[in-house]
């Protein structure tokens, strides 16, 4: 089926998101494997994709891991250098279907309140024609309810949609739905997906 709309994750598919690195930088890799073994700090941070109150679900876990409060809250107070750098190849690409007229949504795990500093941070982020964020959704990624939202809303119909992700639970999820999927490892080889599928010139890939 020609595809309708394309669909973009947003933590490393437009912005690199890899927290592990942020504290390699700032604790060091030893503390920071230690930290990460110790703690489920990716499921704190799923809570607040589902909708929790960013600094409550931050500040409440940081008290519950005195051992480990000044770090955690780093992930609160420094939240920006952790989602850092944008993926400028790929922002390119989003802004290539814009102009070739094609419809683009974002479908992304992300609190209310990091959304919030994600815009600020990354402007392109409001440049989407749909943006369904989990936050504001109250389910998450792969959770079929989250896709089945996209369709009802959106009106394209399933096996129209392409959907870029870098997690390969996410993709399944949509491909179980019909959607077709792109399992992102760089930039590039979106692109070439996109130009193979008539979306966008050789040229306007780059």
């Amino acid at each position: 089926m020609k595809v309708g709309a394309v669909i973009f994750d947003i933590g490393n598919v437009l912005i690199e998101w890899q927290p592990e690195r942020y504290y390699d930088r700032t604790i060091g890799p030893e503390q920071r494997k230690a930290m990460f073994a110790a703690l489920d700090l990716h499921g704190m941070n799923d809570r607040v994709d589902r909708g929790e109150n960013f600094t409550a679900v931050v500040r409440g876990f940081a008290a519950e891991n005195p051992d480990w409060a000044p770090e955690i809250m780093a992930w609160h107070d420094n939240w920006a250098a952790l989602a850092a750098p944008a993926i400028d190849h790929s922002v390119r690409l989003l802004r290539g279907l814009r102009r070739a007229r094609v419809p683009v949504f974002a479908l992304s795990n992300f609190g209310i309140e990091t959304f919030a500093i994600g815009e600020a941070e990354y402007p392109f982020l409001e440049e989407f024609d749909r943006r369904y964020i989990s936050g504001h959704m109250g389910v998450i990624k792969p959770d079929p309810r989250i896709y089945e939202m996209v369709e009802q809303d959106c009106g394209v119909a399933p096996g129209a949609l392409l959907f870029a992700d870098d997690r390969a639970d996410n993709i399944a999820a949509a491909a179980a739905r019909g959607w077709q999927t792109h399992h992102f490892d760089g930039p590039a080889a979106f692109a070439a997906r996109l130009v193979a599928e008539g979306l966008l010139t050789e040229e306007t890939a780059a």
